[in-house]
């Protein structure tokens, strides 16, 4: 009993030791939690998503999930070669040229109208608290933070490991001029050492002016967060950026719902949406895109293009990594303008006449 008790009391203070590292971040606390209780989407100590969300699907437990994570087998969950694409460099973009430079997953570089923004960087080689596991695949992770050049806006659409990179953040404080995120999140970035007075946090439905006819709205999406043993306690969303001439949809993570198609009604249309495509599981359907309802999400947007991203850095579903692409590239059966670009390949999304090649049946 004495040696059980012992090991017990060890396993909560190792526990407490590992939660306890900065990059675990931090709850919300004085003012910023004063505004979190007042919101609307703060219910029962948590914000919680506008239609009742599952995190797992009601067929399904979590000591099943985990046993078919731990054990079951899927084939191709990871290329069998190397990736090998080639690299942009972001500090030789002219500053008067539009461009879009996907870096795997859900990190991704924009230009767009003098302004350069980058969304969810995720560049340590992982996508978890441990350098150990969610690995990124051999010549995924082709940006380090040095290839950054200096930033308008950092977005960070909620507070997940594998969107919230402590290591890669710390490294962009000191070349990003304004972060925009969800509400609670902003906790972690002023912890870790980011100036307030630089973050712009906002809930769904906010929006903020960025001058010069920029502007940025928070938007709903149907997913969690959390970096710890408590979630919930920051907002996720997805983002409008509107400039004087276009209007970009970010989705973040999301699983399908009906917000989709209000905020189609509400913007009209998109010139793009950014939408994910992959780590799905019928398990937590709730929360992720199962295949094809990116693109049933796409036309309730009204959005002209889509670039899918989500794919091809991490495996954190049971399902082929390649998948993803192939799936979205056979139930698009309207010909809806997809990009399909390269890790690494700058684009230019508007040029509607450029055919974007199905890359990865090169590695499959």
């Amino acid at each position: 009993m004495i040696g059980f008790l012992l090991f017990i009391l060890a396993l909560t203070l190792t526990g407490y030791l590992v939660l306890s590292q900065p990059h675990f971040g931090k709850a919300p606390s004085g003012k910023r939690l004063e505004r979190i209780l007042k919101s609307p989407h703060y219910k029962n100590g948590r914000f919680d998503n506008l239609n009742a969300t599952p995190q797992l699907a009601e067929d399904t437990s979590m000591p099943e999930v985990m046993f078919r994570f731990l054990f079951g087998k899927t084939p191709d969950k990871t290329p069998s070669k190397a990736f090998h694409f080639q690299k942009t460099d972001l500090q030789q973009i002219r500053h008067d040229q539009d461009a879009f430079v996907w870096m795997g997953h859900s990190s991704y570089f924009m230009q767009i109208e003098g302004k350069r923004i980058l969304v969810d960087p995720v560049l340590s080689g992982y996508a978890s608290p441990f350098s150990f596991t969610g690995k990124a695949f051999a010549g995924s992770d082709v940006y380090q933070t040095g290839d950054i050049p200096v930033l308008d806006y950092l977005i960070i659409t909620h507070d997940h490991w594998d969107h919230l990179d402590y290591n890669t953040v710390l490294k962009l404080f000191p070349k990003t001029k304004k972060i925009i995120t969800g509400l609670g999140t902003g906790e972690h970035l002023e912890y870790w050492g980011y100036n307030p007075e630089n973050i712009i946090e906002l809930d769904w439905f906010e929006i903020a002016d960025l001058g010069n006819g920029f502007k940025v709205t928070a938007e709903p999406a149907r997913h969690f967060s959390g970096r710890g043993l408590k979630r919930d306690q920051a907002i996720w969303a997805s983002f409008v950026f509107e400039t004087p001439t276009q209007r970009i949809y970010i989705g973040g993570d999301s699983g399908y719902d009906d917000h989709f198609k209000k905020i189609g009604e509400k913007y009209g249309s998109f010139d793009l949406a950014i939408l994910e495509n992959g780590q799905y599981n019928d398990d937590w359907r709730y929360i992720h895109f199962m295949p094809g309802e990116n693109l049933k999400a796409m036309k309730e947007l009204n959005a002209k293009r889509m670039i899918p991203v989500h794919h091809s850095k991490f495996a954190l579903a049971a399902h082929s990594w390649y998948e993803p692409l192939a799936k979205i590239a056979e139930l698009n059966t309207e010909n809806l303008r997809l990009i399909y670009p390269k890790i690494g390949e700058n684009i230019d999304w508007k040029d509607d006449a450029k055919v974007y090649e199905k890359w990865w049946e090169e590695y499959d």
